[in-house]
């Protein structure tokens, strides 16, 4: 029998497991590392039951962080040589060793929502963090601006590894030399939910070229040729903007060259809108090029206080038709896939981004829809990495500690609704 408690219980039995005394990995095996906006997450799921373990998990980040201010995606605090590309591979020369680019930056959300579980004892913790963030922001503004959108300059910097909005820039890159290699990943997931070998030489090659200019940022603007404005990069960042200024009040920081920064960036967000498919998309930094691709992270526009009537055209489409969220890719796309990664599933993650951005936009009825549909997939399916949003079912790794740190702070809440239909008690 299934119950609330339970599944609490086993959320929280995860996120300990996952613990390597400061900082969390995803899941045992397939990441052995600390990556960065899973790292968020666990700090969120860590809140509701221990706000001191939540902000050490800022502080472990935060190591890793570059003299330029960059905080790598990921930081590979011990060695684990099951994991393929590691240290050796990125060459990079940061505090600790580490991967050469960035991930989504939702840091500062998450912070101000553990700030607001202990106010009174989170505000030195903020105090300390706060030029830390401020430089990685300042990171983001300085090097990956297109337009005045986010751009990611290597499709796992934006977190959505193989999504079908890289295949255009994808498709100009040609991976000479990059040689044999072993990978690991589907060694602990079946190779059908990962990412085709045509991606991973793509994704090899630009680490390879990364690591031949020393991860210099002026020699990667001139000289990379996958360069994309992704709408997962600019609304996350604009809302972590808009987090970082409050934190910043909270504290009697300056925060003027935040407001420059959130003015810039509502200006290109407008540059993500692709009338044609009418939706947030992402663009070709270097062609001027729209994808066509209808995301969840288009979906992303109310976390960062952005509307648009064709949006919620959308949401209201996708909520009728598919019953276990927002799918990574619109189920009538001609490439959408269930199971593969990025190109179909359901993720908790991405649901709980949305269903933030929706509450503060106060479609509160569509966040509530949203937010029971992730709860009934982790009540019957479990904490998987992803799920197919048709039916479900688990896909990825398991035991995943960003699904149970949702499931503690916000999927959960919904329990006591999707007890009616069955799935709990």
């Amino acid at each position: 029998m299934t119950t609330k408690q339970g599944l609490d219980d086993r959320a929280r039995r995860i996120l300990t497991q996952n613990d390597r005394g400061g900082y969390t990995v995803p899941t045992d095996g397939l990441y052995p590392y600390q990556w960065n906006w899973d790292s968020a997450f666990a700090a969120y799921g860590f809140a509701q039951f221990d706000t001191a373990r939540a902000w050490q998990e800022f502080y472990w980040l935060f190591k890793g962080q570059w003299d330029d201010g960059m905080v790598p995606h990921i930081l590979f605090h011990r060695t684990d040589p099951g994991y393929f590309p590691g240290p050796d591979v990125w060459g990079c020369n940061g505090p600790i060793p580490s991967s050469g680019i960035s991930q989504p930056p939702v840091a500062a959300t998450f912070m101000r929502k553990v700030l607001e579980k202990d106010p009174q004892a989170g505000l030195a913790h903020v105090a300390e963090l706060f030029p830390k963030l401020m430089a990685w922001h300042k990171w983001f503004m300085d090097w990956r601006l297109d337009r005045g959108a986010v751009c990611v300059t290597h499709p796992w910097e934006a977190g959505r590894d193989n999504a079908p909005d890289w295949d255009k820039a994808m498709a100009a890159i040609d991976p000479v030399g990059v040689g044999e290699y072993t990978r690991r990943d589907t060694s602990h997931v079946d190779a059908s939910m990962r990412p085709t070998k045509y991606d991973y030489d793509r994704y090899i090659w630009l680490v390879q070229l990364g690591r031949s200019l020393n991860w210099d940022q002026a020699a990667l603007l001139e000289k990379n040729p996958f360069r994309v404005a992704d709408p997962t990069l600019t609304f996350t960042l604009l809302r972590a903007h808009r987090d970082l200024k409050v934190m910043g009040q909270a504290i009697g920081a300056d925060t003027s060259l935040i407001d420059s920064w959130i003015t810039t960036l509502e200006a290109g967000a407008k540059t993500l809108w692709n009338e044609e498919v009418g939706c947030f998309d992402a663009r070709n930094a270097h062609t001027g090029e729209f994808s066509g691709v209808l995301s969840n992270a288009s979906f992303l526009c109310w976390l960062a206080g952005v509307d648009h009537p064709r949006m919620r055209a959308h949401l209201t489409r996708i909520l009728a038709a598919v019953p276990y969220g927002i799918p990574s890719l619109d189920p009538a796309h001609p490439e959408f896939d269930a199971k593969r990664y990025w190109r179909g599933p359901t993720w908790a993650v991405m649901n709980t981004l949305i269903g933030f951005g929706l509450e503060d936009e106060g479609l509160t009825g569509e966040a509530d829809e949203l937010r029971a549909q992730t709860c009934k997939a982790i009540a019957r399916h479990g904490f998987a990495e992803y799920f197919d949003p048709l039916d479900g079912s688990p896909a990825g790794g398991g035991s995943f500690t960003w699904t149970a740190a949702v499931w503690l702070g916000w999927a959960g809440r919904s329990a006591a609704a999707v007890e009616n239909e069955g799935v709990l008690g």
